[in-house]
């Protein structure tokens, strides 16, 4: 049973109770001055700003590691109302798929929402109360975004009230491009544990999702928590109501004994730090991925993936074999039709007759190439060596087989990860850790699988849930091949 405060707004408002007041914004670094040297610090900022625009982000990061590093944030309810920043007039990724738009990192303003506060103190457990950590951890990641040059706001900075209404209306206005809520959670169970994240499908649905992945995987990258399932919740109003992808982390269980001593300390809030900071830098400045599929197609194996792509967004490439194109045309005709490459692998899959010499490779190639292009349409240059370019069978040919494509103006691509999905006895689980591990974490990795594998279908969807640090892009000509 989930017991964070932070769920329904009717629930949430009934414990916080109304406050009238419009929310306001400030950035973190100004701190609480005497008004006696109001009026000073204002001109020093200003000079500060005239001569080196930078030196505002170096102090902001300072001054936030400052407040961190002192004693628990838990203070009384702050006088000073938060100042409204309007960002209207400058671009916004919100709405805008991914590599559509591309801002600066300074550019970009992330919300951090620091779940509950004032009268409301969340859930509580033996004295350690949610409230207080949801602040504590907040300002450790503002402290680690601001050092790699974010913009970041926090939608309260002492222990006072802020309505859902108004924290989702400020991030609003402010146009800010993402908004992260952070939590703790607690259980009648007292064994429970672990790392939730929540997203709203209303809101920036498939942008929302890929947050709450990257985030909750990096997280658990830094923690070593365990990962529980990701949540898609309606009900959550801010991230509901967010006009920008929004996510909400419950970073752990205080009812467990466990991991509230854990939570508690500075040392792990600062490993979450790292992890949600982590996750927001990627979810802004993704890999590339390139999906490739050999040897189809195949007619339900291919298809199974043609509908999982299509129902992503996502496009491949598919290195077909001239023999199955012939067998499966429509599949052929379809992979052509939604805008995914076509390669050439070969027209038969025989190593032994394929590489006796650079004549009987040339001679299978062209066969399948126009197979290919008698069938789909598809003129391709693309090709891939069946075993890759380099392999036990092509050792004495290689390089005058690639001379001699190379003439023809075409261009081979190897891979750098796999799914090592062409044994005997393929199993999903094992072809998502192959997929996942073999990127070694990579900027830029051309994935390896075959679409005539049912497992390989079947394992695709979760395999991509698993790598949301990647944006899938379409592999063509332009793209610098990786060969062996």
């Amino acid at each position: 049973m989930r017991k964070s405060g932070l769920c329904l707004s009717g629930l949430y408002m009934e414990c916080a109770g109304e406050y009238g007041h419009y929310v306001e914004w400030r950035e973190k670094s100004i701190g609480r001055k005497r008004k006696s040297i109001a009026a000073f610090v204002l001109a020093a900022v200003l000079g500060i700003v005239a001569v080196n625009p930078m030196a505002v982000r170096m102090n902001q990061a300072k001054a936030v590691v400052s407040q961190t590093s002192g004693t628990a944030l838990a203070g009384g309810v702050s006088e000073e109302p938060l100042r409204l920043v309007s960002r209207d007039s400058e671009p916004k990724i919100s709405g805008v798929p991914m590599g559509t738009l591309i801002k600066e990192t300074g550019d970009i303003l992330v919300v951090l929402d620091p779940g509950h506060g004032g009268e409301d103190e969340g859930c509580s457990s033996e004295g350690v109360e949610e409230k207080a950590l949801n602040l504590q951890i907040a300002l450790r990641v503002q402290s680690r975004l601001l050092e790699m040059g974010y913009q970041v706001r926090l939608t309260r900075e002492t222990d006072i009230v802020r309505t859902l209404e108004e924290r989702v209306q400020a991030a609003n206005q402010a146009g800010a491009d993402i908004y992260v809520s952070i939590h703790q959670n607690a259980s009648e169970e007292k064994d429970v544990e672990g790392i939730e994240v929540w997203y709203s499908g209303q809101n920036e649905g498939a942008e929302s999702e890929r947050l709450s992945r990257v985030i909750q995987k990096y997280v658990v990258e830094s923690t070593g928590a365990r990962a529980r399932e990701l949540q898609e919740n309606e009900e959550l109003f801010v991230i509901r109501e967010c006009t920008m992808p929004a996510c909400l982390i419950e970073t752990g269980f205080l009812s467990n004994r466990a991991e509230r001593g854990k939570l508690a300390g500075s040392g792990y809030q600062e490993q979450l730090a790292e992890g949600i900071a982590r996750g927001i830098d990627v979810y802004f400045h993704p890999r590339t991925m390139y999906l490739t599929f050999d040897d189809g197609p195949s007619d339900a194996n291919t298809n199974r993936i043609l509908d999982i792509l299509k129902a992503r967004g996502i496009h491949a490439a598919f290195f077909l074999i001239g023999e199955n194109v012939e067998k499966h045309p429509e599949t052929a005709k379809r992979i052509a039709a939604e805008g995914h490459t076509i390669g050439i692998h070969c027209y038969r899959h025989d190593y032994e007759a394929l590489y006796d010499s650079v004549e009987s490779y040339i001679a299978d190639f062209e066969k399948a190439q126009a197979v290919v292009r008698d069938v789909t349409g598809v003129e391709t240059k693309l090709f891939r060596f069946p075993g890759g370019s380099i392999n036990g069978w092509n050792k004495q040919v290689h390089d005058q087989i690639a001379e001699e494509m190379a003439k023809r103006g075409c261009i081979y691509y190897d891979w750098n990860a796999s799914l090592e999905d062409a044994v005997s006895n393929p199993k999903a689980e094992k072809l998502i850790a192959n997929g996942v591990s073999s990127t070694l974490g990579r900027k830029k990795v051309i994935m390896l699988a075959h679409d005539v594998i049912g497992e390989t279908g079947l394992c695709l969807e979760e395999l991509l849930d698993q790598l949301p640090e990647y944006e899938m892009e379409l592999l063509t000509e332009d793209v610098e091949p990786i060969q062996f």
